[in-house]
């Protein structure tokens, strides 16, 4: 019989921070046995098989009544019923387990239970960061060690909640949570490995993007706040920035900012990640987490997949395209307020009838934040911003396909009104929609090919030294006008079924 932690019976609480408090105690008891046993192993000795299982918690209701009206699209249970989910990272995650848990109080009326549930946490998802065992065993021993652990178990972190597809089985609560605890973990896993930093230095707001020239930008205005103090005679919107984070988790303090314990644990890895991470690191994590993608919508989806565990306010894609419009030019900018999808990678999980809905708050934070980094206004401003479909493909040689008799590329972006083209806005868009993460794209036109204007190299180089510092400016005005709007407009009913989990 597997060697357990000490287990802890669901007890009922009707204050957040106790179950927050409890969930705390089960996982570290979780994961500090795992390690313990890890230990133990590695220095030769012979063990049983070990298992610890995360916490969970439950909400019961016996009435479709609720306890409070709340404006809010999240915080309450669809119906009658026991609802259940199991957590992780509590204390990465403890601002927003508060969150919930406070909501589900006020909304039902009804305590919370808090304990021990059946679902194992995989020996990976115990470890610490900077853990690392297995390569200083010999290969028979790490055979081994899958007797005696659990390992992680994919039938256990699909995403069949998010997808509208999970059924529960009989007797089986309903889902509390678009991701269960493995889920979690796998992705802050992923998230370290893609993009070389700590899961805890991400932000709210993250910009996507698929070209480094905004990755270069965005470091030079991070390390130039950083060596700024605030100026408490002229105060600015950025003074609660603390630090600026790169890959290898370098940390760059605020001047005036005292240094904290795991600074200087970082350090600038060999070669870059395959998508690396940039933090520009708020007090309350308000701040901005941007990360080049680069090119393609594998990369896209995977990279969003991942950061939606985080559960982020908005995540906006900024990035250059293909002006389809005769009457666009090199530099304009595409507002997207529909999508068509060739992308094709979210095809199993979002069918191509499901539409991608523009959310309001963003289209308009997006609208105002180009209209005051560029001064412009009425006939002017829409001089160089278009509002429309962009269409993104899979293909980046679409240019080359036929354009025949029963429909060549050309022909189907011409029926669609598309005024645009990449490879990655539609499915962050997507992925923000089947996630219930708020989404939005603002591009930029790089080349126009169906009018012969098309990528030189120098001529390239040009217009993105021309244009990106411009780009840059204007996502971050848009986030910052997110950030200072209500959130409970900002994640919109749009974005949730009618049988929806309660955890936002």
């Amino acid at each position: 019989m597997a060697t357990s932690p000490q287990y802890f019976a669901p007890m009922r609480f009707d204050d957040a921070e106790a179950a927050l408090a409890r969930v705390q105690e089960i996982h570290a008891a979780g994961t500090a046995h795992l390690r313990e046993a890890l230990q133990r192993f590695v220095a030769g000795e012979d063990i049983g098989p070990v298992r610890a299982c995360y916490p969970f918690v439950r909400v019961q209701t016996d009435t479709v009544q609720r306890a409070a009206e709340s404006k809010l699209a999240y915080g309450f249970v669809a119906g009658p019923g026991a609802y259940e989910t199991t957590l992780t990272s509590p204390q990465l995650f403890a601002g927003y387990y508060l969150q919930q848990f406070r909501l589900l109080l006020q909304n039902h009326g009804v305590p919370l239970e808090v304990g021990t549930s059946h679902q194992p946490i995989p020996l990976h998802f115990a470890l610490g960061e900077r853990e690392h065992v297995e390569g200083s065993l010999p290969p028979a021993r790490r055979q081994l060690m899958r007797d005696l652990f659990d390992l992680p178990d994919l039938a256990a972190m699909d995403d069949g909640i998010a997808n509208g597809t999970h059924e529960p089985g009989p007797g089986e609560p309903q889902p509390l949570s678009l991701f269960t605890a493995p889920r979690v973990d796998y992705s802050l896993q992923r998230l370290r490995h893609y993009t070389g930093t700590s899961t805890q230095h991400f932000q709210n707001f993250v910009l996507f993007t698929n070209y480094q020239f905004y990755i270069d930008e965005f470091v030079r205005l991070g390390h130039a706040l950083m060596a700024k103090a605030p100026d408490p005679a002229n105060p600015d919107e950025l003074d609660d920035c603390i630090a600026f984070i790169e890959p290898g988790n370098v940390v760059t303090r605020r001047a005036g900012c005292s240094a904290e314990a795991d600074d200087a644990l970082g350090a600038p890895p060999p070669r870059l990640p395959q998508m690396p991470a940039y933090h520009l690191v708020r007090r309350d994590r308000s701040g901005i987490t941007m990360v080049n993608i680069g090119v393609g919508p594998a990369n896209a989806k995977t990279m969003s997949d991942h950061i939606a565990v985080l559960r982020p306010h908005a995540w906006l894609m900024l990035g250059h395209c293909a002006g389809l419009r005769n009457k666009q030019s090199l530099g304009d900018y595409v507002l997207a307020h529909g999508y068509v999808r060739e992308d094709h990678v979210l095809d199993e999980e979002l069918p191509l009838w499901v539409p991608i809905p523009p959310l309001a708050e963003i289209q308009l934070a997006l609208e105002q934040a180009v209209a005051d980094v560029t001064q412009l206004s009425g006939f002017e401003l829409k001089k160089i911003l278009r509002t429309g479909t962009v269409a993104s493909t899979d293909n980046r040689n679409w240019e080359l396909l036929p354009n025949s008799v029963g429909g060549g590329p050309q022909r189907r972006f011409s029926q669609s009104r598309a005024i645009a083209l990449d490879m990655e806005s539609a499915t962050i868009a997507a992925n923000g929609f089947r996630f219930r993460v708020p989404y939005g794209t603002l591009l930029c036109v790089s080349d126009k090919p169906l009018h012969g204007e098309i990528k030189l190299p120098g001529m390239a180089d040009h217009f993105y030294r021309a244009r990106v510092d411009q780009h840059l400016q204007i996502g971050l005005r848009a986030v910052e006008l997110l950030r200072t709007g209500p959130l409970s407009q900002l994640h919109s009913r749009k974005l949730r079924s009618f049988a929806e989990v309660a955890f936002q």
